[in-house]
């Protein structure tokens, strides 16, 4: 999956996790493995647990964290193409509106 900063990217349900104070566990279902992530990467998952933008997502980071935008558009991309690698996020393809019928 290529992300941009235009995507819309959620947590799958082939994970479960938990918080370890201002860290993150996460157990990957598909593989079995688990994986950590510190502050900064915890924040991020926080940020996935529903539906967003990654530009939203590089946003909320840059105004949290002490990072340039280069740097943390490379970075968010880069944390977040690793997650949906190991299927532990998904693109949100629709846009996070339920149908409505």
């Amino acid at each position: 999956m290529h992300l941009t900063l235009d995507s819309r990217v959620v947590v799958s349900d082939d994970q479960v996790h938990t918080s370890l104070g201002d860290e993150a566990v996460i157990l990957g279902l598909a593989d079995g493995v688990y994986y950590g992530l510190d502050a900064v990467g915890a924040r991020v998952w926080s940020l996935v647990a529903t539906p967003r933008r990654v530009s939203e997502i590089v946003a909320i980071v840059m105004d949290e964290f002490d990072v340039s935008a280069e740097r943390c558009q490379r970075d968010v991309l880069s944390l977040l193409g690793e997650l949906a690698e190991r299927r532990l996020i998904r693109e949100d393809s629709d846009g996070g509106h339920a149908a409505v019928s």
